[in-house]
């Protein structure tokens, strides 16, 4: 039920953040969730890895769900990354006003 509501807030501020820039609204509210299970997948088959290297037979005796536990914040980090740049970039890029550079 958390992981439901985490993934309702992440669509949310994607989808506001393209309404407000005028972009798809639900493209990038999928695009975040998207974003949010790329950087848990990635993040956690890096720390995999790690852990193999270091500890051999570190996936066998693991607890998973403390390991998704674990995980939760690096994707909620690539979300955050995301949707800075894509604020950043659309801020940018934003078409001004030719009513409000006249006299300037």
């Amino acid at each position: 039920m958390l992981g439901l509501l985490l993934l309702y807030w992440i669509g949310k501020y994607f989808y506001k953040l393209a309404e407000e820039y005028n972009k798809s609204e639900w493209g990038y509210a999928v695009l975040g969730i998207l974003v949010y299970y790329g950087g848990i997948f990635f993040f956690g088959l890096i720390a995999g890895i790690i852990g193999e290297i270091v500890s051999p037979g570190f996936s066998e005796t693991f607890n998973e769900t403390l390991f998704g536990f674990i995980m939760l914040p690096f994707g909620i980090l690539s979300c955050y990354l995301l949707y800075k740049y894509l604020e950043k970039t659309w801020k940018k890029n934003r078409p001004k006003n030719e009513i409000d550079t006249i006299g300037m």
